[in-house]
């Protein structure tokens, strides 16, 4: 009995990584978000599919086990890395009363790095990577983290920045953030990326604050050391210096 949960990286199949090609071609069966599930069609032809929408992520995850159980090879997917914001944790939450089940995690590219090789090289020092979603974590404790990350000079991307009921999140997390930075740090948004319409720009975090975004844009908020070389986002790590 076994449960492959895979990363797809950001996008179509150019995004994904050669392991779970080869990993999503021994399943029988494969769940998943239906959106997912899409940009993977041609990969899965012929073969069963569990579906749930948004919000059903332990439905999905028992469903996918006990297709497991029944005998049959299964495939969870997530976009970018299954074990960053991804189905990896509550897979294994969900099986924990069935050792019996092999469960292996096939990472995949999360859209911090997808963003960043788009951008330029934001990323090269340390960095911190905050969801703005209140969903399952309360917002009181995503401010603490924001300050924190600030406050420390981490580099810091943004998932899931703004949606139709939270339109103010990011301008919230900015301010926050400019209790510590500068107005003029430099900073990016990427949006859809590694899929159509993938587009990156710069901005200041002044800038950013009133910027317009969605779920499916990646923010990266530089740290004190990151500048703009030739049109790119760099934070310098140091090795000039040595």
């Amino acid at each position: 009995m076994k449960i492959y949960v895979i990363g797809l990286g950001p996008g179509g199949e150019e995004q994904m990584t050669l392991r779970a090609v080869r990993a999503l071609e021994q399943c029988d069966c494969i769940a998943g978000y239906p959106l997912y599930l899409q940009l993977i069609d041609n990969l899965i032809v012929g073969k069963e599919r569990i579906e749930t929408p948004m919000k059903r992520e332990v439905e999905r995850c028992a469903a996918a086990r006990d297709a497991a159980l029944a005998g049959k090879t299964v495939a969870m997917v997530s976009s970018g890395d299954a074990g960053v914001y991804g189905m990896a944790g509550v897979m294994h939450e969900v099986c924990e009363a069935y050792p019996d089940i092999e469960i292996e995690v096939i990472p995949g590219v999360t859209a911090a790095c997808a963003g960043a090789a788009v951008l330029g090289a934001p990323l090269i020092h340390d960095f911190a990577v905050i969801s703005l979603s209140d969903l399952l974590t309360p917002w009181e404790k995503i401010e603490k983290r924001l300050c924190a990350a600030a406050e420390a000079d981490f580099v810091i991307c943004l998932y899931n920045p703004s949606s139709k009921k939270r339109a103010d999140y990011l301008q919230r997390a900015c301010d926050y953030i400019l209790q510590y930075r500068a107005a003029e740090t430099c900073c990016g948004t990427v949006h859809s990326i590694g899929r159509e319409g993938e587009h990156g720009e710069l901005c200041t975090l002044a800038e950013l604050r009133d910027k317009k975004v969605d779920m499916f844009t990646t923010v990266i908020i530089g740290n004190s050391q990151t500048r703009v070389i030739h049109g790119k986002l760099v934070t310098p790590r140091g090795y000039k210096d040595v």
